[in-house]
């Protein structure tokens, strides 16, 4: 698999997870200054506080969904890699096509660990 099919399998695989974020039929629905809404939690009071503004709400739902995202594509990633490794049978080309899979696959994992990281020190009071 080309680099620029991978780009576009984890785009529309995050696109698809941020729809249905947005289609779920709401649980509870509040009311964010005359508008109804079942995304952003609206306790934010729009002060001068990080944490009580709507961008900061958004900021975490994205985060959110982008590491559902990342974790289902890693799943996969690694299904995918292991059938590959398993159906090779005498095969040394899918074999180390199959190897080189689930090593990028852990090598993106660890890249967004550290990047997750890399928000959690830089932002005060971290992300959660």
């Amino acid at each position: 698999m080309k680099i620029k099919q991978i780009v576009k399998l984890v785009f529309l695989t995050a696109f698809m997870i941020g729809g249905l974020a947005c289609n779920v039929s709401p649980v509870f629905a509040a009311n964010c200054s005359g508008h109804e809404t079942a995304i952003i939690n609206c306790t934010q009071t729009g002060g001068t506080d990080l944490k009580s503004n709507g961008v900061w709400a958004l900021l975490l739902l994205a985060i959110n969904i982008l590491t559902a995202g990342i974790g289902i594509v890693a799943v996969g990633g690694i299904v995918y890699g292991s059938i590959l490794y398993t159906s090779a049978k005498s095969n040394p080309d899918q074999v180390k096509k199959a190897i080189n899979i689930i090593i990028n696959v852990v090598i993106g994992l660890v890249t967004y660990f550290l990047a997750w990281s890399f928000l959690n020190y830089i932002i005060p009071g971290g992300l959660f």
